[in-house]
């Protein structure tokens, strides 16, 4: 693959044919979707929750995807890099043929920088931009939704920013010049979590609408004049506080699973944002197809073994103060979220992640009880492993903010999706707890693809337990 961007395509004259799935009964009139950059999933959800078929997603990790297969059977995950495929693999790979796209999303990482005297795109610490930018103008969607950090907009990075915008247009694409940071609070999801988003399209077309605030942030200090009229955001609270405690359960030592009491106090009625995530109610604008799944079970919440000086140390620590060892936050049960990161590689000096301390229990908060904080549904499974798990989470865009732009998307296309009536099945749970050389022997990528996890040899506020007894299947 030379790292030279294709001449734009023809417009494509194709008659308007949609994504769709006939093995299990898939809507045939769904827009088509491709994510590049796909991590465990969470854009991929939030583009099917508002309507479109996610037919392909593109993942380098193999782990990650292994999960993404689990939550996605009905779709194609493709384990390979964004550096070495290319448009035909990926419509060939997806059953796609030649059909038109209708939008392209994901999320390259990337440094920002440029080396002296070059173009930032030609920074070879760019280059998953720059394949990103290829891969649009190879698929040539309709739309495309470019997601990346609040920082691309500040200082030097800024020139990073117009190199890619104006390379787009080069190629034939409209941009919306006002770039906009979006931050999941405003759109229902109780953690502030900002994260910049360019929205683009073919020439001719026309360019889609940011989505406007739906909510503002539970308890914020200041708000400013054009969200105060709208309703808070959910609590930390009512987005976790129907979960078991994961101490009452010895299994939870063991695996990330087990059946669980809910809803065991009768005065207690759980959140209207609970109610959806845990299938008991469904949005109107959920145009998601409905997962098979046992709802008595708690799930993604093994347990983190303490030692005595951090949980006196929890306990001593306020609400919605950092603890000053650990430099955990407590959170403010009425408050939201700070913004839930994946932590970096173990060769980059650190084996985890920094985990936010539970309201009223002294301990870390668990991935299920991370992934209510960021719009996952309960069905929703991640990797057994905390690490795994937390680092999924904390590298995705949390569905219901990826809903919220891909509904202007969908909008533009003028698209009225029917919502799915079938029920669709989980896959085997143990894509959740295979190891990272399985995983890549599974998917024929090199285990090494993403750097090794070391563990230290102490740690000081937190040690996991030895999980010496084999899990079973739930």
């Amino acid at each position: 693959m030379t790292d030279s961007l294709p001449e734009i395509y023809p417009t494509l004259t194709l008659p308007l044919q949609r994504g769709g799935n006939k093995i299990f009964g898939i809507n045939q009139e769904r827009p088509i979707a491709v994510d590049l950059f796909a991590g465990a999933g969470g854009m991929t959800l939030g583009f099917e929750q508002a309507g479109f078929d996610v037919l392909a997603s593109v993942e380098i990790d193999p782990v990650h995807c292994a999960t993404h297969k689990y939550n996605f059977p009905f779709w194609e995950i493709i384990c390979q890099s964004a550096t070495d495929i290319s448009a035909a693999e990926i419509r060939h790979k997806a059953k796609i043929g030649d059909r038109p796209i209708d939008v392209v999303f994901g999320g390259p990482p990337c440094q920002g920088f440029s080396m002296m005297g070059k173009r930032a795109l030609d920074d070879p610490r760019n280059h998953l931009v720059f394949h990103f930018l290829r891969l649009v103008l190879e698929l040539q969607p309709r739309y495309f939704v470019m997601e990346n950090v609040k920082g691309l907009t500040v200082g030097k990075h800024k020139q990073f920013l117009a190199e890619i915008m104006a390379e787009f247009e080069a190629q034939g694409y409209q941009i919306e010049q006002s770039y906009r940071v979006l931050n999941a609070c405003h759109y229902g999801v109780p953690q502030h979590r900002e994260r910049l988003f360019l929205l683009g399209c073919r020439q001719g077309l026309e360019l889609p609408k940011y989505p406007a605030p739906m909510t503002k942030p539970a308890k914020a200090n200041k708000i400013p004049k054009e969200l105060a009229d709208l309703p808070p955001s959910p609590t930390v609270w009512e987005a976790i506080a129907d979960l078991p405690s994961p101490d009452r359960y010895a299994e939870l030592l063991r695996q990330d699973w087990c059946e669980a009491e809910f809803d065991l106090d009768p005065n207690f009625s759980v959140s209207d944002y609970v109610r959806r995530l845990r299938g008991l109610d469904c949005s109107i604008q959920d145009y998601s197809y409905p997962r098979h799944f046992d709802r008595r079970l708690l799930t993604s919440s093994i347990r983190t073994h303490h030692s005595l000086e951090s949980i006196a140390r929890f306990h001593a620590t306020p609400q919605g103060k950092t603890e000053p060892i650990s430099r955990f936050l407590k959170l403010d049960p009425l408050g939201i979220c700070n913004t839930l990161r994946a932590g970096t590689a173990s060769n980059h000096g650190a084996f985890t992640s920094p985990r936010p301390i539970h309201p009223f229990e002294p301990r870390c908060i668990t991935v299920r009880e991370a992934a209510r904080l960021h719009s996952y549904p309960d069905w929703f499974r991640f990797h057994a492993t905390k690490w795994h798990g937390f680092r999924q989470i904390g590298n995705s865009v949390p569905p219901l903010l990826a809903q919220a732009v891909a509904t202007e998307i969908r909008k533009a296309l003028k698209v009225t999706p029917v919502k799915p009536q079938v029920t669709q099945p989980l896959q085997d749970p143990a894509l959740l707890r295979i190891k990272m050389t399985e995983a890549a022997r599974k998917y024929g990528v090199d285990r090494h693809v993403i750097a090794p996890r070391t563990r230290p040899v102490k740690v000081e506020t937190m040690s996991e337990f030895t999980l010496a007894t084999k899990q079973t299947n739930p």
